[in-house]
This record gives structure tokens, sequence and C-alpha cells, in this order.
């Protein structure tokens, strides 16, 4: 599971139903459905404008030409659909920077398996192709499905912080698992 596909830009993974690649100024309208969404985006308490999921595309961008890894695009192989964002980049655990693996879907592929499978081929790709010795998920701790998500992945709770996002307080639980554990 998981291997790097060769000879076609910008494809990082591949799964049995999906295939990761690198997002690019064109997946802007498909992102939009979910950082849009204000229930898919209930984690981070509102919808996102088009400025903010420009910059945040912009950021993923940005990521994946600096650190060579960030949120990819999920896209379905059946149909070929973008279906949301799964990948690993560098995030503040209470002022320690790691390696957490991410995942954000568009609600109408929610309950399908798919962030776990994105999720877990993001884990191996961190151990096996980067070297990565750990990997978190830093989930806010109302977000259950997300939480479900890591423990299907083999993440444990090994802390908690608070962020401070939109002027809300949000408590957050760090999963994490090392390559031994996976």
């Amino acid at each position: 599971m998981g291997g790097r596909m060769q000879g076609m830009a910008g494809m990082i993974l591949e799964t049995k139903r999906l295939v990761l690649r690198e997002m690019t100024q064109d997946d802007f309208p498909a992102l939009c459905r979910t950082l849009q969404d204000e229930k898919a985006m209930y984690a981070y308490g509102h919808a996102f404008s088009d400025a903010e999921a420009q910059a945040w595309l912009d950021r993923q961008l940005g990521r994946c030409r600096r650190d060579g890894f960030g949120l990819w695009a999920v896209i379905l192989k059946k149909t070929g659909r973008f279906i949301g964002q799964c990948g690993i980049t560098w995030q503040d655990a209470g002022g320690i920077q790691v390696p957490e693996i991410g995942y954000l879907l568009e609600r109408a592929y929610w309950h399908h398996g798919y962030a776990t499978e994105a999720a877990v081929a993001c884990r191996d790709y961190a151990f096996h192709t980067l070297g990565m010795e750990r990997v978190y998920s830093i989930i806010r701790d109302t977000n259950i499905p997300s939480q479900n998500v890591a423990k299907r992945n083999g993440m444990s709770v090994c802390g908690s912080l608070v962020k401070h996002y939109h002027g809300i307080d949000m408590p957050h639980l760090i999963f994490c698992v090392s390559k031994k554990e996976a």
C-alpha cells in the first residue's frame, strides 16, 4: 500500500481507492467545497472566505516547495474527483515543531474510510520515505470523528494544548504514534 507513483507529475501516494498528489491553483474551486462549508469546518469555528481559502492553498503550496511535503489533494480513483486533503505538515505542539498528519474531506465523502486510508498512507510515507520516527495529529477535543481516524491510524493521546483561533480558546488533544508502534 502507498507506493510512490513514478512518472506522474505531482503524484505522491497511491492507495487502493485514492491518489494523493500535490495541490495546484486549479484545485481552488474544489478546495472551497470543503473550506467554505460551515458544517465541514466546524472544528475551525467558521467557514473560510475566498481570501482565507486562497491563503490556505498558498500555505500548502509553500510547504510543499519548502519542506517537500504538505497537505496533498485526495483524489478518488474511481471518479478522478478531488474529495479533500491529507498530508504531513510541521505544526506547533506546545512549543515544539512536530510532523502532523492532517486530513479534511468534503462532507459528501465522510464515513467511507477515505480519511483513514489517506492518513495511514501518510503515516507510512512519513516513516518509510521521509525517515521520521514519530508522527502526530492535533485534534480539537470536540472532533470525535477525527479522533477516531487518529486511533485507527495507530495513534493514542500523548498530550493536549489550547489553540486560540478567531478569538476562541479551542482545547486540542495531541495524538501520536512512533515508527516502532505502527
